[in-house]
């Protein structure tokens, strides 16, 4: 089952650029720490961070398919990366992302499987 976790939370970027290096050592651990879990249940397709959201670019639903600079939608939470991961279960990869650093809120979503 793949699963896609969302990794976030309020201030993202401005929280990780105020981070010392401490703080940073044990996020990294925190994401070594869940990424073995995984891999001992199953498997980490892929997963990176994301660029500041104004880096992002959103193509706007409608016939002229409009082009616009920012994210999705505007809001203090900002997606900071994300993991897709395959394991058996929804509850496995809830249990496993309490693994990943406490200041993030995780989403997890199972995905649809459908073949592109």
């Amino acid at each position: 089952m793949h699963l896609l976790v969302l990794l976030g939370g309020a201030d993202h970027f401005d929280n990780w650029d105020a981070a010392d290096d401490e703080v940073r050592a044990r996020f990294f651990r925190d994401y070594n720490a869940f990424a073995e879990a995984v891999r001992q249940r199953g498997d980490i397709v892929v997963g990176d961070a994301l660029d500041r959201p104004e880096a992002a670019r959103c193509v706007q639903p409608g016939a002229a398919r409009v082009v616009t600079d920012g994210p999705f939608a505007e809001t203090v939470e900002q997606i900071g990366g994300f993991y897709l991961i395959d394991l058996p279960d929804l509850e496995t990869a809830v249990e496993l992302a309490k693994l990943l650093p406490q200041e993030h809120r995780v989403e997890i979503r199972p995905t649809l499987g459908i073949e592109v």
